[in-house]
């Protein structure tokens, strides 16, 4: 496989959760994507062979947020979650299991992600979410159970963090 090709494929599989891992450290979206875009050209302008390429990223965007936030003057840059600092180790473990929550919540089907995410992450009611969509709210309710089926499909780790994360 040459050289482009693997990148496009490490990109595929990493760029999410690296992201995420980004994000715990940052808390900035915009700045997380701009720290894992760069450690992707500092992967392609490595000419040295590299045993463990998901090692080497993640090694490099910790590093690369710990800098960032050094220049910002964090003393003592650690990974946050909604209840204080996490471990390196838990922000990588979190930032991969968000990750495939969120591909499952994308390749849901149109309508029953928005009744998901209206009713998770917006804690709308049945009926103010079919009031939204215009939609029954007995439509409502089959859109989320069909979700939360789908969902738990991807493993019970997936539909607990779901309920945590939202």
């Amino acid at each position: 496989m040459d050289k482009s090709k693997a990148l496009e494929s490490e990109f595929r599989t990493y760029y999410r959760p690296l992201c995420l891992y980004a994000l715990h450290y940052l808390g900035d979206t915009d700045a997380a994507e701009d720290v894992v875009q760069e450690s992707f050209t500092a992967l392609w302008q490595q000419e040295k062979a590299i045993q463990s390429v998901k090692a080497w990223l993640y090694a490099a965007v910790r590093n690369r947020c710990i800098d960032v936030l050094r220049r910002a003057g964090k003393t003592e840059p650690l990974p946050m979650d909604l209840d204080g600092p996490i471990s390196d180790d838990e922000a990588l473990e979190r930032s991969s299991l968000e990750a495939r929550l969120w591909t499952a919540v994308d390749s849901l089907p149109e309508m029953r992600r928005k009744c998901l995410l209206l009713a998770k992450r917006d804690g709308l009611s049945y009926k103010e979410i079919a009031e939204e969509l215009n939609l029954s709210e007995h439509t409502v309710r089959n859109h989320i159970s069909r979700a939360l089926e789908t969902l738990r499909e991807g493993g019970p780790e997936i539909l607990d963090f779901i309920f945590s994360f939202f």
